[in-house]
């Protein structure tokens, strides 16, 4: 809010970095930057993070309507690349990681969860060009891969083009989380939106994307 009222004064272009994660336990997929949100209940600690990024949305888009700041909101879906961390659980780094030492590799749940990944590149393109489409002032973009693969499937293809021999290790929520922790069960987005305004088409596949992740923890582990 701080940042949304000082930019206010000189009419300058604020972005806003939300999140898959507000569309919640929807199943409405794939999801659409107009669709309801389903979140769970404030008991749940789960939900704080999607909580705090509609905020967020909200504000920016009240200063876009009262005040004619110009903003723009993108709801990033899984953003990978070299370099990137484990923290804050991201998974393919951390599977990546896992088969490369041969350890086994974690997957929260039952492993059926379906997740979508971007790569960096693709996301920061979309961004750039966002930014210098006035049209897309006052808007809310979905940025994203609609390539949908389970949480097993990506365990087992990373274990594939690593030629790790580590199990798949699978953790219930309940042993990791707090009880009765909840998931979002798909996070696939619907891109048409984007496409239409500034042509966005991801280019660098799954397969491509775990192969750059692996060159770079290779070089990081050496």
């Amino acid at each position: 809010e701080v940042v949304l009222k000082h930019a206010s004064k000189k009419r300058k272009l604020v972005f806003i970095a939300s999140t898959s994660e507000v569309y919640g336990k929807s199943t409405d997929v794939p999801f659409r930057e107009d669709a309801d949100l389903v979140l769970g209940p404030t008991e749940k600690h789960r939900w704080a993070y999607a909580c705090s990024k509609l905020i967020d949305e909200f504000l920016a888009l009240a200063y876009w309507k009262e005040r004619r700041l110009p903003v723009v909101v993108v709801r990033l879906f899984n953003t990978v690349g070299p370099r990137q961390t484990g923290r804050y659980g991201m998974v393919l780094p951390t599977f990546v990681r896992q088969a490369l030492a041969g350890e086994p590799i974690t997957v929260f749940g039952d492993g059926t969860q379906s997740r979508s990944f971007t790569y960096v590149g693709d996301v920061v393109d979309a961004l750039v060009k966002l930014a210098q489409e006035p049209r897309a002032v006052g808007h809310v973009f979905n940025i994203g891969n609609t390539e949908e693969i389970t949480m097993t499937a990506l365990a087992e293809r990373v274990r594939a083009l690593t030629g790790s021999r580590s199990p798949i290790r699978y953790i219930p929520y309940d042993e990791a989380y707090e009880a009765g922790f909840e998931d979002m069960p798909r996070r696939v987005p619907d891109t048409a939106k984007l496409r239409e305004l500034i042509g966005f088409q991801p280019t660098v596949r799954l397969e491509e994307m775990i192969h750059r992740v692996v060159a770079s923890l290779n070089v990081v582990e050496r």
